[in-house]
């Protein structure tokens, strides 16, 4: 095999690779998967926030407002979280 006809074959492999890569990179996440993992976010902040202010509040005895507190606090942590994902799938 020639020098030649082996750098015609790399450049015609390379240019299927990046021709490849491209058609995979214009490629969006279904709106499901993207709802999901929204609401995925959203829900799992709410939970540790509440999850944490009951620990605390079995801890100290302060029921029912470190509940509470960590619930809102949870609450918006997970809006915050769906902000920043709807801000980085528009880019």
């Amino acid at each position: 095999m020639s020098k030649d006809s082996l750098k015609t074959r790399l450049e015609i492999a390379k240019s299927k690779i990046s021709k490849k890569n491209l058609f995979e990179a214009k490629k969006t996440p279904s709106s499901i998967g993207t709802a999901f993992k929204m609401s995925t976010e959203l829900v799992s902040a709410v939970a540790v926030g509440t999850i944490i202010g009951f620990i605390l509040d079995n801890t100290f005895g302060t029921k029912p407002w470190l509940i509470l507190i960590f619930f809102f606090v949870g609450v918006i942590a997970g809006i915050v979280n769906v902000f920043k994902s709807a801000k980085n799938m528009q880019k």
